[in-house]
């Protein structure tokens, strides 16, 4: 490489390996995974965006452990509430040492903790960090977003892994950049993109919300940028790799329209909520309709169910209308909430009533095929939700009870575009990477490709000089 196509390369902010070749590569690991786990660990500081149930945690563990190799260091393995638990079963299956630790005690190769209690922890004692399921990130406050990235600013060997549900969500992009050391999340956004009222500074003083758009001409150069610290998966053949023991049960989704005895005031039929404001006052005023009809869809079935809900009253009116449930609020105790969550995985519970923002992240429950929620205006937080169940390692198709009322209609009309477009990002996210890494990505035909016929008879004439190719594409 000339010493100017270096400088080019580095002004593209594409980022460098700052790794090493793999030290341990088990067997136990797929032919995707180990692909995965190579190019995180010769990347040294990378983002592993494979989709649920592709697994994530045992490429985390695998390349934690070889950090540990590396550098006889140990390395801090972050999770949400009650994922700690799971991960360490997960490192005990695979011969891989971990040990939860809740008071900044470092415990050998692998230290798992929750991100709540990253500051009892010295940074200086790791040589790396995982922060597993990271899109949680985005949802912390400010000073915990900032206390992850300063803590791991100090590290050298960092990664992040989360099924991203929507690669358009530039924010959570950002902010993983910046975790990872690369472009500064506000440095980001005003390489790449342009806040067509220039009130960034004076609209955050007011308290606007500044939306950002990416510029026309530099939609390819950012996805590229992504692609040199990301990997972005759904499925193994996004890597080049086979999708047969990865294909997934049916899911189906079904929309419970309920409707209410009261009416909103002033109003003689039911109509759509206009506005957040009115939305919220219609799901407070149908609390007690939404509830019974989630009832009667998990009581008798005698099946494991998961429901998710939104409200603290409507958690609390859930609990009493399902006798067998248990419920994970937020005032619980972490101990509380892990011991909860870790029932229904076990199937000493048989309902499970929470919140997506609680449970909806990192967890596993392919024993349950049965999903019931209430609509919301996060695509990732239902996504997440129902992936809980509907995971590579579900035996059974998947049914999702959507319970909502007339005037919630736009909030699922909004949901639904939000999953076409976060398809079609992750579609171009999945193609720039692929580009990059020129891995190649067959497709099948259903139809036979026609010559023209002026072609064939260019082709034929002894007269023509000019030539022609064997290939066409489409």
């Amino acid at each position: 490489m000339s010493d100017y196509s270096a400088f080019l390369l580095a002004k593209g902010q594409s980022g460098s390996d700052s790794g090493f070749a793999p030290l341990w590569m088990p067997d136990f690991m797929f032919d995707f995974q180990a692909a995965q786990c190579d190019w995180t660990i010769r990347k040294g500081r990378a983002a592993n965006f494979s989709d649920c149930g592709l697994g994530k945690t045992p490429m985390g563990l695998v390349w934690a452990s070889n950090v540990v190799r590396k550098t006889n260091k140990p390395v801090l393995y972050l999770t949400p509430p009650a994922v700690g638990a799971q991960t360490v079963r997960e490192a005990e299956k695979f011969g891989i040492e971990a040990k939860v630790s809740r008071d900044g005690t470092v415990h050998g190769h692998i230290t798992v903790t929750n991100y709540e209690r990253l500051h009892h922890f010295n940074p200086g004692d790791f040589a790396g960090v995982v922060c597993d399921e990271s899109s949680i990130l985005k949802s912390f406050t400010g000073r915990y977003r900032g206390e992850v990235t300063a803590f791991m600013r100090h590290v050298p060997y960092r990664l992040l892994q989360t099924a991203t549900a929507a690669p358009n969500d530039y924010i959570e992009l950002g902010t993983s950049s910046e975790a990872l050391g690369y472009l500064g999340h506000m440095d980001m956004l005003n390489r790449f993109f342009k806040n067509d009222l220039n009130n960034s500074a004076q609209g955050r003083m007011r308290g606007e919300v500044i939306k950002w758009r990416l510029k026309g001409h530099a939609e390819l150069p950012f996805w590229q940028w992504v692609c040199s610290w990301a990997r972005a998966m759904r499925k193994p053949s996004d890597l080049g790799f086979d999708d047969a023991a990865f294909v997934l049960p049916p899911l189906h989704e079904v929309e419970h329209l309920v409707q209410v005895n009261t009416l909103a005031p002033g109003m003689l039929f039911e109509l759509p909520a206009v506005g957040l404001a009115e939305q919220r006052e219609e799901r407070r005023r149908t609390t007690e309709e939404r509830c019974q009809r989630v009832a009667d869809l998990v009581n008798h079935t005698g099946q494991p169910a998961l429901v998710w809900c939104h409200l603290n009253d409507e958690g609390d009116m859930l609990e009493r209308l399902i006798p067998d449930a248990v419920q994970v609020a937020g005032s619980d105790s972490e101990d509380a909430k892990e011991d909860r969550l870790t029932a229904f995985a076990d199937g000493k519970a048989r309902v499970l009533i929470t919140k997506p923002k609680i449970g909806a992240w990192g967890l596993n429950f392919q024993h349950c095929a049965h999903v019931v929620t209430f609509p919301s205006h996060s695509f990732e937080q239902y996504y997440q939700s129902i992936r809980r169940c509907w995971r590579f390692g579900q035996q059974r198709p998947v049914k999702v009870d959507i319970v909502t009322t007339e005037g919630e209609q736009g909030v699922t009309r909004n949901l639904q575009r939000k999953a076409d477009q976060a398809e079609q990002m992750f579609d171009r996210l999945v193609a720039e990477m692929n580009r990059a890494s020129g891995i190649a990505r067959t497709t099948t035909h259903t139809k036979p490709m026609e010559i023209p016929q002026w072609l064939l008879q260019t082709r034929s004439s002894p007269t023509s000089t000019h030539s022609s190719t064997e290939t066409a594409s489409r």
